[in-house]
């Protein structure tokens, strides 16, 4: 049975340090550094930390119902098994090098530089403002519900697989491997660029230049905005679009099939002329 600690308030450097099995309840971390570092089978339920670097080199840790104030930046790294629920977060850098990080609604005010260099993440239900670079080298991310805005989403992250998620993310997927987001609306600029393997069911997608350089991008259901134009240069591709596009630039190999398509442009710099086939209704009868 844990111990419980409650209806108190600590502050300076290391208070709860290297401590184990503790329960915490109605807490509140005042400035200082470091309150429950190497700590094991920690439990903290509505505290509110006010500290920097509350959280480092801990295992096996469940927050819940907590308050995370603009002064505890960095909050938790160089973790294994974080379990976070209904929490409010209003510090950037939350989340660095976790091995075992699960998140239910919560949500990010300020979440730039989040979730960094993690695996094996889990998350259901988060909204996430600010979130420039989130999620960046993440490995093995499995998301369901996710409201984002922030750009530079997911760069460079591998085995990802996002439901039901507004993106307003300029740069999202860039130099990914082996993503696939379904049911999803995705808006911003330079979309997957340079990504491999990244396949996209069911989403709606908008902004300029989207899915250039690509590696084997698979579309299946899809439909894109008026804005997306210059679509697909030099990507490798197998694309099933609902709808019309504006205009395709230098595609490099595989198939784009569309309702029709505004301008197809071929020029002196497409490295495979000709072989991307490229079929609308135009051109099916």
């Amino acid at each position: 049975m844990k111990r419980l600690i409650n209806n108190k308030f600590f502050e300076g450097e290391r208070p709860l340090f290297g401590m184990k099995e503790i329960r915490l309840e109605h807490l509140k971390f005042y400035p200082g550094e470091s309150a429950i570092k190497e700590c094991q089978q920690v439990e903290a339920y509505q505290c509110e930390f006010m500290c920097k670097y509350p959280f480092w080199h801990n295992v096996h840790t469940v927050i819940d119902d907590c308050l995370f104030t603009v002064y505890s930046r960095a909050a938790i790294w160089y973790s294994r098994d974080i379990h976070m629920s209904n929490c409010k977060v209003d510090a950037p850098k939350m989340f660095r090098e976790i091995d075992g990080l699960q998140i239910e609604h919560v949500r990010f005010s300020t979440a730039g530089e989040t979730i960094w260099n993690c695996r094996n993440i889990k998350v259901r239900d988060m909204e996430a403002h600010g979130g420039d670079y989130i999620f960046m080298n993440g490995v093995g991310i499995d998301i369901d519900g996710l409201r984002l805005q922030g750009n530079y989403s997911f760069q460079d992250a591998k085995n990802v697989v996002v439901r039901n998620a507004v993106l307003d993310s300029k740069d999202a997927f860039w130099k990914t491997a082996n993503v696939t987001v379904y049911d999803s609306i995705i808006n911003g600029e330079y979309l997957g660029w340079y990504s491999k393997n990244l396949r996209l069911v069911n989403c709606q997608i908008s902004g300029t230049q989207p899915l250039c350089y690509c590696t084997n991008l698979v579309m299946e259901n899809c439909t894109m905005a008026a804005d997306c134009d210059l679509c697909f240069e030099y990507s490798t591709l197998d694309a099933g679009i609902n709808g019309r596009i504006t205009s395709v630039k230098n595609p490099n190999v595989g198939c784009i099939m569309a309702e029709g398509i505004g301008e197809i442009i071929i020029d002196e710099h497409c490295q495979n002329p000709g072989a991307c086939k490229i079929i609308t209704k135009q051109n099916a009868l």
